[in-house]
């Protein structure tokens, strides 16, 4: 009887069926990587999804070739949770595939020899080991003994034994590379039958994995509570969601029960939104777990990164993975517990390309389809989750004390437009945070200064004409960065030097027009000249190296002014900050977005968390030109709640998420006139399904990135609908509607959940 294997591979098409090899019935598996042709020459690493005996409709079905590695390289498990992910995010297993699997372990090529010259090749150690016979003190002793006349032998062998605890001498083993003797007599130790050497392949992590430590970090009463809280709520909830202010210790909370799942052998996935920007945490855990941590992030190596994959594919458990979204994709045989640190951060939601996955809901699914347990933790967590919670879907732990003897910072507001009115305004700063930046200094302290907007100014003008500068290719401003001469764009990357003159009326040269951190930092110089000033942005934070040095040193206190986009605010604990100063609040809240008003109370909150984290006071001032507005003074009263139930309100009349579902379609093609009339029909089509339901076509706020058009469309789901119908539906609309030649190419993305 003849089987056919469903293989996924990493293209965004679907339906490859291949006929499996008679010698290799039996042997492939769901999940096994094989070399399979695609095309007249090209062949690919593909994945076995299913195994039966229907032939596809076409001819000439072509076969699998063989497995590349000894064991599935995807679990059931994973398997399951790439099917989820296609399904709801509306894209093909192939583009969940791209993104699950590291680069190294995807080999294509023109030939065999091409294919397996790609692919991955694990690096392989030598480890030694005491001979079986040796088993005992006594016999150990003995044969030192007998080495007294090679005593370079016997030093080796002594030197060998001194690397191995006492409990693991007669059954472990070390790397070969950490015997600081001659290879030589290590030979001749393996050649009288002292050592035994073996040859594998080398471990992701150094050595045998550590014990944990004795000792935890201590837990106030309130903390020992919340732990506890959490542990008997996950015995009947699969997610839990703990609320605590900034500065409440929420890190202490996670350790331990981090520490309770490695004791039983479990291993621990650890999201953050950005692992690069939380080096201090990384750093922190690594203090207490040893390295039982495996940090994994996009700035490893493709080989780092598969090398991680096949470790954790192949080990039993015990590790804590600390990672950015994409860690969500690792195998975790023995995982028991997920953590989702800052869950509200927008960057746990992939936007670039498929699939355009929520790293936040991933674990909670995972969670609730393969019985582990899901911590979501924030300081002011996304309305969704609070309402999840709240309604009883999730689990619901508040911490609203700050660990220690820290004490919440003092907010206050400035109005911009009155201290212009009254003579108290310079340049880009209000008196009231100038008088307090110089009263910091003065007494040793450090200042953190947040401007959402990098560059030297927003844009430039000619005074005389009007005439700005804008990118040829997208539908922007070129942002002035003064340091370097340029004008850039910040969506295509566009750059032009600044003009001598005005290339339209020839007039001096336009002026830079509002502000970035590149002049909030030169304003800052001239202000406070003896002050020592850095910057961290996109700009400065040009690689890992640089943004780490700019946060060890501002750490030693050898920075004592940090004025940076919303990188300085996220994860970050300076003690010697006491003052931060918001800069332009109104460039939060005035973004046309229904979740503004959230995500500006949230970035608001975030970098007020960062003053007064030791038991000095710390002090906010924010400058806005509308100190009235609720969201201002929601974050002036620290008043999270209010703000959930004031936005829940407006949602609620306007059916927007939590009590609806949406789903953005963006259109994208160089002919506007035929993307318009493209829109147009598909728009037309699915209101014939979806009837007011459908918003759009419109323009959005950048309607042009790289020369291409784009255009929006918005579909919403009453919560009462079915969601896994209606994205069916839209499927089929998609499909009709791409028929039509003049569409074809019309590049279509999908986003479900957009955020």
């Amino acid at each position: 009887m003849e089987l056919f294997a469903d293989i996924i591979l990493p293209l965004s098409g679907s339906g490859y069926t291949y006929r499996i090899r008679e010698d290799l019935s039996g042997i492939l598996v769901p999940g096994m990587a094989v070399s399979v042709p695609l095309g007249p020459r090209k062949i690919y690493l593909g994945i076995v999804h299913r195994i039966h005996t229907k032939p596809p409709s076409y001819g000439n079905i072509r076969e699998t070739g063989a497995p590349v590695w000894d064991r599935p390289l995807v679990s059931t498990e994973q398997l399951a949770f790439w099917e989820w992910l296609s399904e709801y995010y509306m894209c093909s297993l192939g583009d969940v595939m791209r993104f699950a699997l590291p680069s190294a372990l995807k080999p294509s090529g023109f030939s065999d020899e091409e294919f397996f010259q790609d692919n991955f090749k694990p690096r392989r150690e030598r480890f030694l080991s005491l001979a079986p016979g040796i088993d005992n003190p006594t016999r150990l002793n003995e044969t030192i003994d007998s080495l007294a006349r090679t005593k370079a032998q016997q030093a080796a062998l002594i030197a060998f034994c001194g690397l191995l605890p006492e409990e693991e001498l007669f059954d472990g083993e070390i790397p070969m590379k950490r015997l600081d003797v001659r290879p030589e007599n290590i030979r001749k130790l393996i050649e009288r039958g002292i050592l035994v050497a073996v040859d594998r392949e080398s471990p992701a992590t150094d050595g045998r994995l550590q014990a944990l430590p004795p000792t935890l970090p201590s837990l106030t009463e309130r903390q020992r509570e919340a732990k506890e809280e959490i542990s008997r709520l996950f015995q009947n909830k699969a997610c839990v969601l703990l609320h605590g202010i900034t500065g409440s210790g929420k890190t202490e909370i996670y350790m331990h029960l981090i520490a309770r799942e490695l004791e039983t052998g479990h291993s621990v996935l650890y999201l953050v939104p950005e692992i690069a920007m939380t080096a201090q945490l990384v750093r922190r855990i690594q203090a207490v777990f040893g390295n039982r941590v495996i940090p994994y992030h996009s700035h490893l190596t493709d080989r780092q990164r598969a090398e991680i994959y096949r470790k954790l594919n192949r080990d039993e458990g015990g590790y804590l993975v600390l990672g950015a979204r994409s860690a969500i994709f690792l195998p975790f045989p023995t995982r028991s517990l997920l953590i989702v640190d800052e869950e509200h951060d927008s960057s746990f939601k992939q936007t670039d390309s498929a699939p355009r996955y929520h790293a936040r809901d991933c674990a909670v699914w995972l969670a609730r389809s393969f019985g582990a347990r899901c911590l979501l933790g924030s300081a002011t967590p996304s309305i969704e989750s609070f309402h999840n919670a709240c309604s009883g879907k999730y689990g619901l732990v508040r911490l609203t004390e700050r660990y220690g003897s820290a004490r919440l910072p003092h907010i206050i507001v400035s109005d911009t437009i009155r201290a212009a009115k009254r003579g108290e305004r310079k340049t880009h700063f209000n008196k009231i945070l100038l008088d307090s930046i110089g009263e910091t200094l003065a007494a040793g302290r450090q200042i953190m200064l947040f401007q959402n907007r990098r560059g030297f100014a927003p844009y430039v003008e000619c005074v005389r004409c009007g005439w700005t500068a804008r990118c040829p290719q997208c539908s922007v401003t070129l942002t002035l960065h003064k340091n370097e001469g340029v004008l850039r764009c910040h969506y295509c990357g566009y750059s032009a030097p600044l003009p001598i003159r005005c290339p339209e009326c020839h007039a001096d040269a336009p002026k830079p027009c509002g502000f970035g951190t590149e002049k909030i930092e030169e304003e800052l110089h001239r202000l406070f000249p003896d002050a020592r000033i850095a910057r961290l942005d996109r700009d400065t934070s040009t690689s890992v190296r640089k943004f780490e040095t700019t946060v060890s040193d501002f750490a030693a206190r050898k920075i004592d002014i940090l004025v940076g986009t919303q990188i300085i605010i996220k994860g970050f604990d300076f003690p010697g900050v006491s003052l931060v100063g918001i800069l332009n609040a109104d460039n939060l809240l005035n973004y046309p977005d229904f979740r503004a008003s959230e995500r500006a109370f949230q970035q608001m909150m975030q970098a007020a968390g960062r003053a007064g984290r030791t038991d000095d006071c710390g002090e906010v001032i924010i400058q806005t030109a509308q100190p009235d507005n609720p969201v201002i003074r929601q974050v002036r009263e620290e008043n999270y709640e209010e703000m959930v139930r004031t936005q829940l309100s407006e949602r609620r009349i306007f059916s927007y998420p939590p009590f609806s579902r949406l789903i953005g379609l963006s259109l994208k093609h160089r002919d506007h006139e035929l993307l318009s009339i493209g829109a147009e029909m598909l728009v037309r089509d699915m209101r014939n399904h979806f009837g007011n339901r459908v918003f759009g076509p419109h323009t959005p706020v950048v309607e042009r990135i790289g020369g291409e058009w784009l255009m929006n469309v918005l579909l919403k789901i009453e919560r009462k609908k079915s969601f896994a119908e209606a994205k069916r539906t839209l499927a089929n609309i998609l499909r009709d509607w791409s028929l039509d030649e003049r569409f074809r190419k019309i590049f279509v993305s999908i986003n479900v959940d957009p955020q």
